[in-house]
C-alpha cells in the first residue's frame, strides 16, 4: 500500500462512521471528476457572482478544464431538454423559481453536497435535484452627490424630492420582484401588490417615477438619484463606481430574497464533474467566493473571510427581509404586472 493511502485509510478510520461515509464517497467523486477532466456550464459566466475563482479553483485543485455558455434560465432548461444525449452543458444556475420547472422537465439529476443540511427548506429541493447557492434581496442605491434626504425604507420615497428608478415592470425579473418587495413591506403579498401599485402610483403623480433600468452606465452618468435593485447589482456598481459617492441600504419596513439554484444535467457528459462543482460551490471556499462576488451566501454557518465581508452588508441590514413564501401565486400574479401597471400607475402619467 501507497504512503498516500495509507495516510487515507488512516484518516478515515479516525472518523465517525458517517463521517467516513461522507468521506469515502467524496474522495470517490474527486478521483471520477479528474478523470472526466472537464466541466461545462450553462449561465455561470465569470462576471456574474464571482464564478471566476470558483472555475479557476476548480482548475487548480482538481484539473477541470471549463467553459460557460451565458444565457437565461429558461434557455438553459431549453438547452438542456433540447440536446438531451447530446449534451453540450453539464451544470447551470438558474433563478430559484426555475428549478422546480427544471425538474417537472425532466432534465435534472440529484446531488446533495455534504453541507446539505446547511441549507435551509425552502432553498432546495427534497430530493436534490436543485439548490439555492446565493439570495439577493431588493435594495436602494443612492446618490449621495444629489439626495441629501436618503430614504430607509419604502414609505419614505413618497416624502422625497428625488426621482426612483424602478426599471421595466413586466419585463425585468429584477424590477417584477422590486414591486413585490415593495408590496410585502406595505402589507401586501405575493397575490395582493396593491400596497406597491398605490406607492409608485403616488411617485408618479409627483412626476419622481422612472421606469428605465438602473444600470452601471446610469449610475455613472448620474442619471439615477434611488434606484431599486438586487443588492449584490447595487453593491457591484457601488464599488464600480465609487463607493463614497453611493449607499446601498436595505429597506427597513421590509424587503424580499430570491436565490439561485445549481441544476445538474440529467444528460451531461461530466456528470461527477458537475457533481464536483456543486459540492465546492457550497463549500466554505465556494461560498466565500460567491460573497466576494456581491452574493449572499446562502449557509448561515460559513465562516466568511474578511474580504468577503467587506463586499457585503451586515447580517442586520436583513432582518426584514423574507424569501417569497408562495412562489405559484407570485409566478401567476407577475405575468399580470404590465396590465396592472397600465392600470394603476401609468395611467397618472
Amino acid at each position: 500500500m501507497s504512503l498516500k493511502k495509507a495516510w487515507l485509510s488512516f484518516c478515515l478510520a479516525s472518523l465517525p462512521l458517517v463521517a467516513q461515509a461522507q468521506s469515502a464517497d467524496l474522495t470517490v467523486l474527486i478521483e471520477a471528476a479528474k478523470k472526466e477532466g472537464r466541466v461545462d456550464s450553462v449561465g455561470m459566466p465569470d462576471s456574474w457572482a464571482n464564478w471566476k475563482d470558483t472555475w479557476a479553483d476548480l482548475k487548480t485543485n482538481y484539473g477541470l478544464e471549463h467553459q460557460d455558455t451565458d444565457m437565461s434560465s429558461a434557455q438553459e432548461i431549453a438547452k438542456f431538454a433540447a440536446e438531451k444525449e447530446n449534451a453540450t452543458a453539464d451544470i447551470g444556475d438558474v433563478g430559484q423559481s426555475f428549478g422546480p420547472i427544471a425538474v417537472d422537465k425532466r432534465v435534472t439529476q440529484a446531488y446533495k453536497p455534504t453541507t446539505w443540511n446547511e441549507i435551509p427548506a425552502w432553498a432546495k429541493d427534497k430530493d436534490g435535484h436543485w439548490a439555492v447557492a446565493y439570495t439577493g434581496a431588493i435594495a436602494f442605491i443612492i446618490n449621495n452627490d444629489t439626495v441629501k434626504n436618503a430614504p430607509k425604507s419604502w414609505k419614505d420615497l413618497s416624502a422625497g424630492k428625488y426621482k426612483v428608478t424602478l426599471g421595466d415592470v413586466g419585463v425585468a425579473a429584477q424590477a417584477n420582484n422590486a414591486v413585490l418587495a415593495a408590496a410585502v413591506a406595505l402589507g401586501g403579498n405575493e397575490k395582493n401588490v396593491t400596497p406597491a401599485l398605490e406607492l409608485f402610483g403616488e411617485l408618479v403623480k409627483q412626476k419622481r417615477l422612472s421606469l428605465s433600468n438602473p444600470t452601471l452606465a446610469t449610475l455613472e452618468k448620474g442619471e439615477v438619484e434611488v434606484g431599486v435593485l438586487w443588492d449584490f447589482n447595487a453593491l457591484n456598481y457601488r464599488d464600480q463606481i465609487d463607493p463614497k459617492r453611493f449607499t446601498v441600504v436595505i429597506p427597513e419596513d421590509g424587503s424580499i430574497m430570491a436565490g439561485y439554484a445549481t441544476i445538474i444535467n440529467k444528460y451531461a457528459r461530466h456528470p461527477n464533474a458537475a457533481k464536483l462543482a456543486r459540492e465546492y460551490i457550497f463549500s466554505d471556499a465556494g461560498q466565500n467566493n460567491l460573497a466576494k462576488g456581491y452574493a449572499r451566501p446562502i449557509r448561515d454557518k460559513v465562516v466568511l473571510t474578511e474580504e468577503a465581508k467587506a463586499r457585503l452588508l451586515p447580517a442586520d441590514a436583513y432582518k426584514n427581509v423574507q424569501p417569497i413564501k408562495d412562489q405559484a401565486a407570485w409566478d401567476a400574479l407577475s405575468k399580470q404586472l404590465p396590465e396592472l401597471m397600465q392600470e394603476h400607475v401609468l395611467i397618472y402619467q
